[in-house]
């Protein structure tokens, strides 16, 4: 994916930044020509809009309006086109642009065309999902066995900046979506949201390897001992998942394999990060870290590895029987409270905002499991314990 600094580097014959220089690394999915309203039929997030003012369907002042609400819609940049040059944009719609953070650029009527930059972009566009692709061949080769040999590698493995005298590892990014009322609304916004993710990843520090699998992202990176890489990787689902545009509806998390040296190994790196991935929203995570490898499974990681299922089984249901017949007898959820409170680090309110109840609800939950129980839930080992166990049923037991 491209960027407006990508179309402001092209130098293109008679397009001039005005400003919004902020603004240059949004992300721009195509160009939409701007004709008539309601605009969010047409537009979508991403799109680079061209505007002519032609003094029939658009003045300055109704240009002016249209960008502000574009802007709402999401677009990248927009381009001022005036008929026969006639007049300059105004210093009002600049001031606006530079305050909206908007690439606003001039396209000078007489010797410039629409359609050209329209063919430009699209070509820089498909020449960058060409390039992404090359990579991406070359890694699912790496990751599935295919023409991986000594000969391919040293050919291959020099042109992207690989060695592999050093651990490299599997990251896998999961997306999670919510979906409204409008379902192609929907898909527009998690393609976008896809290819602000792609952009942001082929442009972080170390440049990991990088495709797009079977709906999943895949990484593949050196391991360092100060985790810059995955500490990059957190910032970024970080900051892409609190956009205005995003939070409450896409999320994602990165899981993470085993560090392998030789080429031949990262497939199983890759395995490991997929086998984790039915179990990550079970997975001991109170502070809702975006990035989880093996290594968060603790000691859970060396129960699958027993032999004693039956054993292990049985006493997580001794622990939980009551809990669980309660629950089923009365239609309430005092084993998804007991792990969300420990998830939100025993905070009330926390924990009844993730629960969509009220603190006094939450409060006479807690009350109702030490009844039930015969015990104190201030009582830390038992309360670890009632933990492990519904952690360990969802890990091992729940398919």
């Amino acid at each position: 994916m491209i960027t407006c600094r990508d179309i402001y580097n092209l130098q293109l014959d008679g397009v001039e930044l005005l400003t919004g220089e902020t603004g240059l690394d949004r992300m721009v999915s195509w160009t939409y020509y701007v004709q008539t309203k309601p605009y969010d039929d047409h537009m979508n997030h991403g799109n680079f809009a061209l505007i002519v003012i032609d003094y029939l369907r658009f003045s300055f002042e109704e240009a002016y309006n249209a960008m502000i609400e574009l802007n709402d819609l999401g677009i990248s940049g927009m381009g001022i086109s005036v008929v026969e040059d006639r007049e300059s944009v105004p210093e009002k719609m600049i001031n606006k642009a530079k305050e909206l953070e908007l690439p606003l650029f001039f396209i000078r009527w007489e010797g410039a065309s629409f359609v050209d930059i329209a063919q430009s972009i699209g070509q820089l566009i498909l020449e960058t999902t060409v390039n992404n692709k090359r990579t991406g061949d070359y890694l699912y080769n790496l990751l599935f066995g295919y023409e991986v040999n000594d000969k391919y590698i040293e050919k291959i493995s020099g042109q992207f900046g690989l060695s592999f005298d050093r651990p490299y590892r599997v990251g896998i990014i999961v997306i999670d979506r919510k979906y409204g009322v409008n379902l192609e609304q929907d898909e527009h916004t998690y393609t976008y949201y896809t290819d602000c993710l792609n952009r942001m990843v082929i442009h972080m520090k170390k440049r990991p390897m990088y495709m797009r699998f079977l709906n999943k992202f895949v990484l593949l990176f050196e391991k360092t001992e100060n985790k810059d890489t995955e500490h990059e990787i957190e910032v970024i689902l970080r900051e892409l998942d609190s956009r205005s545009e995003f939070k409450g509806y896409i999320s994602s998390t990165c899981i993470l394999g085993s560090p392998y040296t030789k080429p031949a190994d990262f497939g199983k790196s890759y395995q490991e990060a997929k086998n984790l991935i039915p179990k990550k929203d079970y997975l001991p995570n109170p502070t809702g870290k975006k990035v989880l490898s093996a290594s968060s499974m603790g000691i859970y990681k060396y129960l699958f590895n027993s032999s004693n299922h039956s054993e292990i089984l049985g006493y997580c249901n001794n622990k939980l029987t009551k809990l669980e017949e309660y629950d089923h007898a009365n239609g309430t959820f005092l084993i998804d409270t007991i792990e969300a409170y420990y998830m939100h680090g025993f905070n009330v309110g926390k924990t009844a905002e993730a629960l969509f109840v009220h603190r006094n609800s939450l409060q006479y939950r807690l009350r109702k499991i030490e009844e039930i129980l015969g015990m104190s839930l201030e009582d830390s080992m038992e309360y670890l314990d009632l933990v492990n166990c519904i952690l360990v049923k969802k890990l091992m037991f729940d398919s």
